[in-house]
C-alpha cells in the first residue's frame, strides 16, 4: 500500500486496455496502488480480501465484456454488498447499447463512459477519470 492510501481496482480482461489505462494514471502521477482483476471471477474474489480487512478501492473500473462472470453481475453484486455498496463504480467499456447503459445505471454504476478508440483520447478519459474520483469526489467512508 503506498503512503496508506486506498487502492484503485481496475477490472479489464484486455491487455492494451489495462495497459493504457495504468499508463494514463502513471502520467497524472497517481500516489494510489493500483489493483487489476481479468474476468469477473477475480474481481469478486476482491470482496473476500475486503472483508478480511484489506481496504477497499477508492473506486472500481469496471468493462463490462469481461470472461466467465459478465461486468454486469460482479456490479449487481457489488452494489448489493451490505458494507462495498458504496464504492463508486464506473464503467469503462466498449459498448454503447442502450441496453447496457440503462442495465449499468440500474444496478448501480456511479458513471458509464464508452472507451475512445483513439489512444490519446484514451489517456485523456482515464486521467479525468482519476482526477475526478481520487481528487475531487468526497465518498463516505
Amino acid at each position: 500500500m503506498s503512503d496508506g492510501l486506498s487502492p484503485i481496482l481496475i477490472v479489464e480482461d484486455r491487455a492494451t486496455d489495462l495497459d493504457l489505462t495504468k499508463r494514463a494514471f502513471a502520467r497524472r502521477h497517481l500516489l494510489n496502488p493500483v489493483q487489476e482483476a481479468r474476468d469477473g471471477e477475480e474481481a469478486l474474489a476482491y470482496i473476500r480480501h475486503w472483508e478480511a480487512g484489506e481496504p477497499p478501492p477508492v473506486f472500481i473500473l469496471l468493462d463490462l465484456k469481461l470472461p466467465k462472470i459478465s461486468g454486469l453481475e460482479v456490479l449487481r453484486r457489488i452494489k448489493e454488498h451490505p458494507k462495498f455498496s458504496s464504492i463508486p463504480v464506473i464503467i469503462l467499456t466498449t459498448s454503447a447499447e442502450d441496453h447496457d447503459v440503462e442495465e449499468a445505471y440500474r444496478l448501480g454504476c456511479n458513471s458509464y463512459i464508452v472507451k475512445p478508440v483513439e489512444f490519446n483520447k484514451f489517456i485523456e478519459v482515464a486521467s479525468h477519470v482519476e482526477v475526478y474520483w481520487c481528487a475531487l469526489n468526497t465518498s463516505p467512508r
